[in-house]
């Protein structure tokens, strides 16, 4: 978040009898002020429609990686289904070798049982009977007649296992048939649910495509409102610098040897809450969209309506609602030095007060633009922030 804190301690200072000069210079600091105050808000509604922009982006990219894992895993079942198939061709070739095999054995049974009746019918049965009448003693003929019984029932067993082995090839053969017909349904069905997911993996991508070229566009507009942000408070900080040495030169002018309503030494901090640090000084990531920006002092997290104190003595120069910082109090400390604590759900001291350090001033809370109760601590040097953490002590 940037704002330029030094226009209200301007503000604060300005005597009510000031000359046409300095009207004219506060009447430029005010317009500047409310230049930035309407970009500022400008730009908040615009991080909110990136926010907006980027969280579409990526459920469109969630649905489009959900319909790509679809894909993969019907085209893994078309593999499967595949090799199945190539099992069951497999299987229906070596069956029908199978079947061939015992069609041709039972075919040259069929075959000498049908010499075997012709010769019979042309001949008589002279064979069986004539190896029966040959037999030198009865003992032979009992033998002969076992054996030619034995061969006999052997041939008729052959015809019967030949059959049903056949039969058995033939049922095999038929399920190897209703299997691969099977297979060949579910293959046209995955591939149906493979186009249809391909189809919808095209629409999802191209809605990806278009969101994410507004998020790019929204991005771009985000970053030139930043800019131009950024210009206006370095116009407003040229301004305030300008009111700055007026005042000086009006203090010495006067006698004033500086700040007399210091009650704690100048550079000495302490924690204005104990809490969990949640954002360090620095640049980081913007927890409302856009670019990275520089975050000018620290989120300490505490519970709502946690009391604040201030972290060193001084004046209160302002205590009031002021943009994104929600309800803010700014404290002159003397030498040089201010302190800010912004997003305050409370007020325990108004303008003008003088305090010492480790008095409560406020409450944490969540106003302004904030993610959750904290309150932004900000230790400035002639305007400028500086990082408070080294600064900071044990009251």
């Amino acid at each position: 978040m940037r704002t330029t804190l030094s226009i209200l301690v301007i503000l604060a200072l300005v005597p009510a009898a000031a000359g046409a000069k300095t009207s004219t210079l506060q009447q430029r600091i005010e317009a500047e002020h409310q230049k930035a105050a309407a970009i500022h808000a400008r730009l908040h509604a615009k991080r909110a429609e990136l926010n907006a922009a980027t969280v579409k982006v990526q459920g469109l990219q969630q649905q489009l990686d959900e319909t790509n894992t679809a894909i993969g895993q019907v085209t893994a079942h078309l593999s499967d289904i595949s090799a199945q198939e190539r099992s069951t061709q497999r299987k229906a070739d070596w069956n029908n070798v199978q079947l061939r095999a015992a069609q041709r054995s039972l075919r040259m049974h069929d075959e000498a049982l049908r010499r075997r009746l012709v010769d019979i019918y042309e001949n008589g049965d002279l064979s069986y009977t004539a190896v029966l009448l040959s037999a030198r003693s009865f003992t032979e003929f009992v033998e002969r007649w076992e054996d030619l019984r034995l061969l006999i029932n052997a041939n008729e067993t052959a015809v019967r296992e030949r059959r049903a082995a056949e039969e058995r090839v033939a049922d095999v053969q038929t399920q190897l048939q209703r299997t691969q017909l099977e297979l060949t349904d579910e293959e046209q069905d995955q591939a149906r649910s493979r186009n249809q997911l391909d189809t919808l993996a095209d629409e999802r991508r191209n809605l990806v495509a278009v969101a994410d070229s507004q998020r790019r566009h929204v991005a771009s507009e985000v970053a030139d409102m930043e800019a131009l942000s950024a210009s206006e408070e370095a116009q407003l900080e040229a301004l305030i610098q300008e009111r700055a040495r007026e005042l000086e030169a009006q203090r010495k002018a006067e006698g004033i040897a500086g700040n007399q309503v210091q009650t704690s030494a100048p550079g000495l901090f302490a924690w204005p809450v104990s809490g969990t640090i949640t954002s360090p000084f620095g640049w980081r990531s913007n927890p409302f969209g856009g670019a990275p920006e520089f975050h000018q002092g620290l989120d300490i997290a505490a519970p709502t309506g946690t009391t604040i104190t201030a972290s060193a003595g001084g004046t209160v120069i302002m205590a009031q609602w002021y943009g994104g910082y929600g309800n803010y109090i700014l404290i002159d400390d003397g030498g040089g030095y201010s302190t800010g604590y912004g997003h305050l759900s409370a007020f325990y001291v108004s303008t003008g007060q003088q305090v010492k350090q480790g008095q409560a001033i406020g409450a944490v809370g969540c106003t302004g633009e904030c993610t959750g109760p904290h309150v932004h601590f900000e230790i400035r040097i002639n305007g400028k922030p500086v990082d408070p953490a080294p600064r900071l002590h044990s009251p």
